[in-house]
């Protein structure tokens, strides 16, 4: 069981945790996270895009003007693409972006990903997250006490409205519930400040 020290908001070593290695200590998996990672960005796709192909746009077909002797390009349409208002080449058309991850597939990669921000030293545990008001300066003032310059996730047991409008004017940093916690969130922020009662809700919803 790996163990990692617990902090109060001022910085302050307070104690010690006992973390479950079934949660905490995966192996790195690159290409799982990866896929999954993939999976969720283009998930979050909503393929709405559109525009009309020559064949679409409204209008008339006539020629515009005879093939030969007026020393203009020939043309048989102006609704192709060389024209203003024209149709577009190739146009995009609604698409399901979606792509499918099993629930395994998912764990795995969460479990992996989480252990390797351990084992790389990027993971905060504190005591707690009360603050004293929704202050974007008490909310720096902690993250200097934990010496944080990089982006950072504060990790909460259940949404606080609090802390999530103290971090919201600092770059880089933002607010999760330990509950909607996904693997793209955790790889792509330097930090993790995770709260005890998080720790233990994640130990508890992917343990073994």
């Amino acid at each position: 069981m790996a163990k990692i020290d617990v902090y109060d908001l001022t910085g302050v070593k307070t104690g010690t945790m006992t973390l479950n290695d079934a949660v905490f200590g995966a192996e790195y998996n690159e290409a799982l996270i990866h896929q999954v990672v993939k999976a969720y960005l283009a998930n979050q796709r909503q393929g709405t895009k559109s525009a009309l192909t020559r064949s679409e746009v409204r209008g008339h077909a006539k020629k515009p003007w005879r093939q030969k002797g007026t020393g203009r390009a020939r043309h048989g349409s102006t609704k192709g693409p060389q024209w203003r208002g024209g149709g577009v080449v190739f146009a995009p058309k609604p698409r399901d972006f979606s792509q499918k991850i099993n629930k395994q597939m998912k764990r795995a990669a969460f479990i992996s990903a989480i252990s390797t921000k351990l084992a790389e030293n990027n993971i905060i545990v504190v005591k707690d997250l009360k603050l004293e008001a929704p202050k974007t300066k008490l909310m720096q003032q902690v993250l200097d006490n934990l010496k944080i310059n990089k982006s950072a996730l504060l990790v909460v047991k259940g949404y606080d409205e609090v802390v999530d409008r103290a971090s919201s004017n600092i770059p880089k940093v933002s607010m999760c519930d330990s509950d909607l916690l996904n693997v793209y969130q955790i790889v792509a922020t330097n930090k993790l400040v995770i709260t005890q009662d998080a720790i233990k809700s994640i130990e508890e919803a992917y343990k073994a």
